[in-house]
Formats: C-alpha cells, sequence, structure tokens
C-alpha cells in the first residue's frame, strides 16, 4: 500500500506552545485513513515539524504502508530528509536520525515541498493540537 502523507508543526511563539499534525491518505483511493492532532507542549517550530514526520511515519507503519510520499510546507525539512540540507542544531539530530531509520524501514519513498495553501488540512490539525481541541 502506498500512502500520500501531508505533515506540518507548529509552535507560536517559536518557542512556544506546538502541535503537530498529519493526514494520511491512500495513494490510489485518496481515500483518508488516519489523521494525527498530536499536542506537543513547548517546542520550537522546527522541532514540531520534524515531530510531525515522525509521527505520521509511525502511523503509517502501523497501518501497513510499503511506500510513503511525504508532501510538507517546510522547505527546510523536505530538503533536509533529501539530504540536500543539513541537520546542524543538536536538538534535531536525534528526532533526524530517528525520522530517517524509519523512513529506510519503507520499501520506498518520496519527500516534496508543498505551498502553505496546498497543505491546509495538516495546518488545520497543528493547529487544532496546540488549541487541545
Amino acid at each position: 500500500m502506498r500512502l500520500l502523507i501531508h505533515t506540518d508543526g507548529a509552535a507560536r511563539g517559536n518557542p512556544g506552545p506546538a502541535g503537530a499534525g498529519a493526514i494520511l491518505r491512500d495513494a490510489a483511493s485518496d481515500e483518508v485513513l488516519a489523521e494525527i492532532a498530536e499536542p506537543l507542549g513547548h517546542a520550537t517550530n522546527n522541532v514540531a515539524e520534524w515531530t510531525a514526520v515522525r509521527l505520521a511515519l509511525e502511523e503509517a507503519r502501523r497501518l501497513g504502508a510499503s511506500h510513503v510520499d511525504l508532501r510538507m510546507d517546510s522547505q527546510l525539512v523536505a530538503r533536509q530528509i533529501s539530504g540536500t540540507y543539513r541537520v546542524k542544531h543538536p536538538d534535531l539530530r536525534p528526532i533526524h536520525a530517528a525520522t530517517m531509520a524509519l523512513l529506510r524501514s519503507f520499501d520506498g519513498y518520496t519527500v516534496g515541498h508543498v505551498p502553505r495553501e496546498r497543505n491546509r488540512e495538516a495546518d488545520r490539525l497543528s493547529n487544532i493540537a496546540i488549541d487541545g481541541r
């Protein structure tokens, strides 16, 4: 099974109250298989973005996905996943390593940056997480 996954992380104040959001769809049928809205407490925006990706990949694993197509509006995280940019901040290295190990556990994956307007559902979920709804 191949999944299309949109992720977003948000922090109000950076650092501040943070949340991770993701929506996982069957790539063939476009059916929503899972939504994630996870409050993260006090964190930076980058930690929230990376956590959203990690949580989504964990859910994709639980759903039995063999391939994942990640889409996010964080150009930085997309380029760090693709290897174009290095992860320099020491606080991000552990989550980067865990996320990359998860990605390698799939038969294949793609990652891409999308404009914010094409990531509204994941953004909505990250804000629901912050608001505690």
